[in-house]
């Protein structure tokens, strides 16, 4: 049976989501290593996508395939005994046999949200990226305008890569609300730290360190250099893949 996973996690303690040969903290090998002790043997699962140390998720999507007499709701409720209380299964459930989570995947949709007052956001303050200098909000969806579209993002990435740096970005929405800002990203799919270098431009614009109309020589350019800051890990969360 191929089982579709929801997932949702707190990345803060974890070295992102992909299983690594060098240690055991990361939120596949945990999700994993439970499933191969429900199974009682190796199992392996594919996520839609590789979120980064520190980064969180509400909308993550795996899927595995396993034959167990189980059903999808007593599987789900398995994992959540035995995962960490940071990692939580929200909804199991029977796909397709050639569903994949990342390969059918058609778009992803995250935010980056910053405190502007730390202090009102003590329970949740592993989510939010303390910043509490004055930004001009109205310059910061300016510029945020400049990359909806498909362009080719080569100076928003920290990765060289020999395959294409075209993506394409559908909505960039920057929202105010008490104590904080939030920046929701939803796209066709996004390079290594893409938002993260995209949020730290548009804070730069936000206090004046550049302005609005320079988002388009930015794209031109194709250097990371030119491009802005990487904003911290702990502000972004994976919201929703889409299909």
């Amino acid at each position: 049976m191929n089982y579709r996973m929801l997932i949702q996690y707190d990345g803060t303690k974890y070295n992102g989501w992909q299983r690594q040969q060098s240690t055991d903290n990361t939120i596949q090998g945990k999700i994993e290593a439970v499933l191969s002790r429900i199974a009682g043997m190796p199992v392996e699962i594919y996520g839609a996508g590789r979120t980064d140390a520190g980064v969180h998720a509400l909308g993550q999507v795996a899927n595995v395939s396993l034959d167990l007499p189980l059903t999808a709701t007593k599987l789900r409720d398995e994992l959540n005994r035995w995962l960490p209380e940071d990692i939580g299964i929200l909804e199991v459930t029977e796909a397709a046999p050639r569903f994949h989570s990342r390969l059918n995947a058609i778009g992803k949709v995250y935010c980056y949200r910053i405190a502007t007052r730390p202090e009102l956001h003590v329970f949740d303050r592993r989510q939010l990226y303390p910043f509490t200098a004055p930004l001009d909000v109205a310059a910061m969806r300016r510029a945020a305008d400049c990359f909806v579209g498909e362009h080719d993002f080569q100076g928003f990435c920290t990765r060289k890569t020999k395959k294409s740096t075209v993506r394409r970005i559908d909505r960039i929405q920057i929202e105010e609300m008490t104590g904080e800002l939030c920046i929701t990203y939803q796209g066709s799919g996004f390079l290594y730290n893409m938002i993260r270098i995209l949020t730290g431009t548009l804070i730069e614009v936000g206090t004046g360190q550049r302005s609005a109309d320079s988002m388009k020589a930015l794209l031109t350019s194709k250097k990371r250099a030119d491009a802005g800051f990487t904003a911290p890990a702990r502000g972004l969360t994976l919201l929703k893949v889409l299909y």
